[in-house]
């Protein structure tokens, strides 16, 4: 029987409780001192771990405080700092750029508007719902590899377009839990609903998962 969507409504709302429980401290996953860093340390964390990323911002940014410093510096310079990350080249052209659009378009901040963000250079609507949500507080979904894993195996999904997931959950999740709703999906992503051997058996929102138990079966190749 198809479930209605109130009836997902009810299932999601079960879920981000029990989630609630395991995760008492939401800190954000990239260090930062004010939305200008952690907008370019959203930019460097695409395709790369949030741990690497954190090792290399904070002496590029006791170098580069703020977006007037950062826009002249030097390509060599930042690539220098960079690295270690991947794709260091294409990611340090990037953020000077962004940087430079930051003072000329914006008065040296960052727009709070979505629509504004995803103008920038290395910035998707993930990048801007992140910097949105985390330093602004303004509801957005972000949709990385684990969200779209998850919302995929719960079942509040049936597509592999990260926008049209992020509007497939915003019909389910309530605007207000948006922004921890995404962080708990990911961190539970991350330590129990693994791409790879999930840990079903020890899994606490197991009992709403409708995948419980089937994504172990699936091979590899074809797990979402």
């Amino acid at each position: 029987m198809t479930e209605t969507l109130k009836l997902k409504k009810q299932r999601a709302a079960v879920i981000y409780e029990l989630l609630c429980r395991d995760f008492d401290d939401l800190s954000p996953f990239l260090i930062h001192r004010n939305p200008f860093e952690l907008l370019i340390a959203v930019i460097l964390s695409a395709q790369c771990t949030d741990e690497r990323v954190n090792r290399v911002t904070p002496a590029l940014f006791r170098a580069f405080s703020t977006p007037q410093a950062l826009s002249e510096a030097p390509l060599e310079e930042v690539m220098e700092f960079l690295k270690s990350v991947n794709f260091f080249r294409n990611k340090s052209a990037n953020i000077i750029q962004t940087a430079s659009l930051l003072c000329s378009q914006y008065g040296g901040e960052v727009p709070l508007v979505l629509e504004e963000l995803i103008k920038l250079p290395g910035v998707g609507r993930k990048t801007a719902n992140v910097v949105l949500g985390q330093a602004f507080g303004i509801p957005g979904i972000t949709v990385d590899t684990h969200v779209k894993r998850l919302a995929t195996r719960w079942h509040f999904t049936k597509s592999q377009d990260p926008t049209q997931i992020e509007y497939d959950l915003a019909k389910i999740w309530p605007k207000e839990t948006w922004i921890d709703f995404s962080t708990l999906t990911i961190l539970h992503g991350r330590r129990t609903c693994k791409a790879i051997n999930p840990l079903c058996a020890s899994c606490t929102v197991s009992e709403y998962c409708p995948s419980n138990g089937m994504c172990s079966k699936i091979a590899p190749s074809h797990i979402v």
